[in-house]
């Protein structure tokens, strides 16, 4: 994706990390118009990570409109409308899970966290997506997201996840959502959540940004144990600056950014951010100006928001590493 060459004195949070398109695709969803969507769609063919980024993005926006219902009754035959429908339903229902933690709080894990059979209403939608674009890896990633919502985590995640990896073994999306199911917040464990992500940044091939799978588990045990156990958990302190954080560190640098391509991945500002995020929570700034300098004025608000001000943190660091 070609950088914008005009950039504004301060950073702002782009959740589309400078695709244009896509931004533009989104505005045409907030007004009722589904054609520049489909066009964005039809134009992104089978690039599985652009077209992951772009489709969960547009449902991000879709989700609050009629907007998809409006282009499946146009073009009821168009496999991409489903698959827009199927992942805008599973946004959908974590905006109702956010809106009910807000009231009753979190639901705990071991009950479903909405009606069970509005999940497998959407559960359904997804499953007639994957059967009318059987070659699309969205469907089953959009699987795997509503997944963490049934009580325990549904009984055929781990099928979904193979179905995943037989059409995109190396989906960015797809790896982080099975991270988030295998955390302490969800329907795993710390050791659990780890031990996947390091199998995973073992196996990726040298250039993949999986890597950064390490730095994302250690943002999210961080999140986890400031919001169960407070500031003051024992062993919080050094939670950045621990030998494993830092030798996660070291593999991410050998192993990704020693081979990343010009070319970049449709989300490699977000791990961008993840990766200079623990680095200089470690207090590796040498290395953390090089990748400092690879960012730009490009912050991510994950996983910065977990420690302050995401911007005011991210500004800082920028300035300190001469950005």
């Amino acid at each position: 994706m070609a950088r914008s060459s005009r950039r504004s004195s301060a950073p702002q949070f782009d959740p589309t990390y400078g695709d244009q398109d896509l931004a533009t695709a989104r505005r045409d969803l907030v007004v009722g118009r589904w054609q520049g969507p489909r066009d964005l769609l039809r134009d992104t063919g089978r690039d599985w990570d652009r077209r992951t980024h772009r489709m969960r993005l547009l449902a991000d926006t879709a989700a609050t409109t009629r907007t998809v219902e409006s282009w499946q009754v146009a073009e009821p035959n168009n496999p991409d409308a489903l698959v827009l429908r199927a992942e805008t339903e599973v946004q959908r229902l974590f905006l109702a899970v956010a809106e009910t933690s807000n009231q009753n709080g979190t639901p705990p894990p071991g009950e479903d966290a909405l009606d069970r059979r509005e999940l497998d209403r959407v559960a359904r939608i997804c499953l007639q997506a994957a059967e009318r674009h059987p070659a699309d890896p969205i469907p089953w990633v959009s699987l795997l997201t509503l997944a963490r919502l049934y009580a325990g985590g549904h009984p055929h995640v781990w099928h979904w996840w193979r179905e995943l990896q037989a059409r995109d073994q190396f989906n960015r999306e797809g790896h982080h959502q099975v991270l988030r199911h295998l955390s302490a917040r969800w329907h795993g464990s710390y050791g659990e959540m780890y031990n996947f992500a390091r199998d995973t940044a073992a196996f990726a091939p040298a250039g993949s940004p999986l890597c950064t799978l390490t730095q994302a588990a250690r943002a999210e045990h961080y999140r986890h144990r400031l919001q169960s156990e407070g500031e003051s958990a024992v062993g919080l302190t050094y939670h950045w600056t621990h030998e494993v954080a830092v030798q996660a560190l070291h593999g991410t640098l050998r192993q990704w950014i020693a081979h990343r391509s010009t070319i970049e991945y449709a989300q490699d500002v977000a791990d961008l951010n993840l990766l200079l995020h623990g680095l200089v929570f470690a207090g590796l700034l040498q290395e953390a100006k090089e990748i400092s300098a690879l960012l730009g004025d490009r912050p991510a608000r994950i996983p910065w928001a977990y420690c302050g001000d995401p911007m005011a943190l991210f500004q800082h660091w920028r300035a300190q590493l001469g950005g």
